[in-house]
């Protein structure tokens, strides 16, 4: 990725409805410039889509909770049992297989906190590969998507910054 990317992303990101006319005039490229390199960015997998960001509160799911889980066995088809019912389940929202005390963190957004009490007592806790389970009621919910900083420097392909070659032998 290189300053232009960076600058293509970083436009985008401000607000991804955008015309490409907009972005080219923005990072100073002509059109088709902008258009061909938003196209690579989105068939090198940088660009995965947009999001919608919908008030939960208004779509009468206003609860919201963090709920880490640990599983028992801690084996790889207990982890993936889980993490594939998780996903599917319509009160997720977000879902985190994280290392430490807990395997999951499962973000959920509901109607009331009985909504949430059932969720987690008649629903959740049923899963036979649940061991423990600790349910944390998010106040707030600030979100900031990542963003491409201008200081940000270009990334190889491989993710890895600069040309992956060292000063040192």
């Amino acid at each position: 990725m290189d300053e232009l990317d960076a600058a293509i992303l970083r436009e985008l990101q401000s607000d991804a409805r955008r015309t490409n006319r907009d972005v080219a005039a923005a990072v100073g490229v002509a059109p088709s410039t902008a258009l061909e390199r938003t196209r690579a960015l989105r068939d090198r997998g940088v660009i995965r889509g947009a999001t919608l960001d919908v008030d939960l509160a208004s779509v009468g799911r206003p609860v919201q909770a963090l709920i880490a889980i640990r599983v028992r066995p801690p084996s790889r088809r207990a982890i993936e049992a889980f993490r594939d019912w998780a996903q599917a389940q319509p009160e997720t929202i977000g879902l985190f297989v994280v290392s430490g005390a807990e395997d999951f963190l499962v973000h959920v957004a509901l109607a009331d906190n009985q909504a949430l009490y059932s969720f987690v007592v008649d629903r959740l806790t049923q899963r036979p590969e649940v061991g423990d389970v600790r349910t944390s009621v998010v106040y707030e919910h600030l979100r900031r998507p990542p963003r491409i900083a201008a200081t940000d420097s270009p990334v190889s392909p491989a993710g890895a910054a600069g040309t992956g070659r060292s000063g040192a032998r």
